[in-house]
């Protein structure tokens, strides 16, 4: 289990994470999401052992990740963003590079490489020089050292990219799989594999936990409220605003895109379904050109886009 509470992280003057406090349960796969810049790594490598809190404590399976570090670091498997590969050896002469510095007894390694190897299908490549292998394959040889060692926590930093969609499929069925019996925090960019393969989602934005919750718990927040995305010639564009502005069935109208080929787009949230009669009709009789009209569907990038920018 992962334990962060009220954690302060600095770079010189500046203040990488501001009080971050969130838990990851044993049997959870939680996704940690947030722009660029957000914190996400850092406190990864917090969790990991390399940096060390400015405030706050950290706790893997109770152990403080300071005072303990090294026995923390026996029960994670980490697999960070930019995937550190020896290119001249070969995928098992890595594998067992990696055994050995995680202390895997010798007469395990052949059946936990095995194992390894058929659960991230190295299958094809596990004799070749890993200069030779493609970048989806060598991410597959990323994760297969981040859990060679069978660890209790597993860290996985951006885990699914240079895959091809066969490739993400099995890698989030891996993922699943060990989550069911392990404490599991993924970090990624793609929403929909948090949707299909995270129990619980914590969103962090300029260092500081915007929300978490479970995927359905953050959308129905927004899906209370009735959403139309409407695209218009900017020609029209501010007849358009006054018209939809003045109508008691509109809570707010925000512009939130303008093409260069003379399109805007606006976001519409609306008082109920029925307004969809009411705007379309208004529009109508002011002859204003209609490009698109739709109802939006409230997604977790929808939450994602609200709470980070």
């Amino acid at each position: 289990m992962i334990e962060i509470n009220q954690v302060i992280k600095t770079f010189g003057p500046v203040k990488a994470l501001d009080g971050v406090s969130f838990s990851v349960r044993r049997g959870e796969v939680l996704g940690f999401l947030g722009p660029n810049g957000a914190g996400k790594t850092t406190t990864m490598k917090l969790i990991c052992g390399f940096y060390e809190p400015a405030a706050g404590k950290i706790t893997i399976n109770g152990l403080d990740t300071v005072s303990q570090s090294l026995a923390v670091r026996r029960l994670i498997g980490y697999l960070p963003e930019t995937v550190p590969l020896y290119q001249d050896m070969k995928v098992y002469e890595y594998l067992k590079f990696v055994a050995e510095i995680r202390d895997v007894e010798p007469d395990k390694f052949v059946s936990r490489l095995r194992e390894v190897v058929e659960k991230c299908g190295l299958q094809k490549v596990v004799g070749k020089n890993i200069d030779e292998l493609s970048k989806g394959f060598r991410q597959r040889v990323g994760l297969a050292q981040a859990i060679i060692h069978d660890p209790d926590i597993l860290i996985l930093d951006e885990p699914t990219t240079g895959l091809d969609p066969n490739q993400i499929g099995d890698i989030r069925d891996l993922i699943k799989q060990i989550g069911r019996e392990k404490t599991v925090l993924l970090s990624t960019h793609i929403l929909t594999e948090v949707q299909n393969t995270c129990d619980r989602v914590v969103i962090i934005n300029h260092g500081r936990i915007v929300r978490e919750g479970r995927p359905e718990e953050l959308t129905s927040r927004l899906a209370a409220a009735t959403v139309f995305y409407l695209k218009t010639p900017i020609a029209v564009a501010v007849a358009t605003e006054q018209l939809l502005t003045g109508l008691s069935t509109v809570k707010e109208m925000r512009r939130v895109a303008d093409e260069e080929s003379g399109v805007v787009s606006y976001e519409i949230v609306a008082a109920d379904e029925t307004a969809r009669q009411s705007i379309a009709e208004t529009l109508v009789r002011a002859a204003c050109p209609v490009l698109e009209f739709t109802k939006k569907t409230v997604s977790l990038e929808t939450v994602f886009r609200e709470l980070t920018t």
